[in-house]
């Protein structure tokens, strides 16, 4: 694994400790990297009422687009799970309205196990404009 993406996930694992999980007590953590190298995390927020919970990755990506940044390169998503974590569907769709569907997505277990997919991969068949 290069530095440079070790340093992604170790930014994701790291925004793990930041997670708000007083209901799951399940953090993940996000690490979105734009194209030109700027990195934004993200961890989960839950909330009394579930639906309105928000996940690191959807928390990582609405920081960069709401700070003007919509190019990335590259997302990391790190949780305590035993195989690499899977994001969920919400986190999916997002993730194909703002990223390329061949950018690489690498997915972290507690023991730092790696998977490399896509985003195309995480979502085939996905709804995009063209579908509106």
């Amino acid at each position: 694994m290069s530095s440079v993406k070790e340093e992604w996930v170790k930014a994701a694992q790291q925004a793990q400790d930041f997670a708000y999980v007083p209901y799951s007590h399940f953090p993940v953590g996000a690490c979105l990297v734009t194209k030109e190298g700027k990195i934004y995390t993200g961890s989960n927020i839950e909330n009394a009422s579930f639906g309105l919970t928000n996940c690191a990755e959807r928390t990582a990506i609405f920081k960069a687009v709401s700070e003007g940044d919509k190019e990335f390169s590259h997302l990391v998503i790190s949780g305590n799970t035993d195989e690499p974590i899977s994001p969920c569907g919400a986190c999916r769709q997002v993730m194909i309205e703002f990223c390329d569907p061949s950018m690489p997505v690498t997915l972290v277990n507690k023991d730092g196990e790696l998977k490399d997919v896509t985003v195309g991969e995480l979502l085939p068949y996905s709804f995009t404009e063209e579908q509106l």
